[in-house]
């Protein structure tokens, strides 16, 4: 009799702990990372650091890490940055590879993660090298940090995109505090 009891509550205790785990971790994007070689379909470009993948059967919008584009309002930039990007994966096919670091949603609930082509470039990295874009540091997520400034002194010192003479005007965080109001978050 002591030993059914025994039996009962270890298999309640395995039951709960796998019912527990499976909550937490079946609508999180990043508890089944993608395999490194996995190619997750991309469903939408929103502007030059927000794009929406298929993750896990479900439409998921990603920020890429280490970067902040132009917005979409700073003309001529944001679309320039969308349309470079919307370049970078078209000639993926469409298909990326995501790499997470170490917080891996933000505030607004995107999934926070490095894209990577299929032949193997970081959008974020040629966004930034290009001049589409600009390094945006949030700790902890800084893995590429380094990679990310180096390609910003070097688009600076060519005058590449948004270093140019006729450049970017003002800083996508400036621009975004003085058109709170707007939604400017995709």
């Amino acid at each position: 009799m002591q030993n059914r009891k025994r039996l009962k509550l270890i298999f309640l205790i395995l039951f709960l702990t796998a019912f527990i785990f499976y909550i937490v971790y079946e609508d999180s994007p990043v508890s089944s990372q993608p395999e490194s070689n996995t190619l997750l379909a991309v469903a939408e470009v929103h502007d030059g650091d927000t794009v929406s993948v298929m993750l896990n059967n479900k439409k998921e919008k990603v920020r890429l890490i280490g970067i902040d584009a132009p917005e979409i309002g700073q003309r001529p930039w944001g679309k320039r940055a969308k349309k470079y990007l919307e370049n970078i994966l078209s000639s993926s096919g469409w298909r990326v590879r995501l790499e997470f670091d170490v917080e891996q949603r933000d505030k607004y609930g995107r999934v926070l993660a490095y894209m990577w082509t299929k032949d193997g470039k970081m959008a974020n990295l040629l966004m930034v090298e290009n001049g589409y874009a600009m390094l945006f540091t949030v700790p902890p997520n800084v893995k590429y940090t380094n990679e990310l400034r180096v390609a910003q002194n070097e688009a600076r010192k060519k005058e590449l995109g948004i270093w140019s003479r006729k450049g970017l005007k003002e800083r996508p965080s400036d621009y975004r505090r003085e058109h709170e109001r707007q939604n400017l978050i995709y």
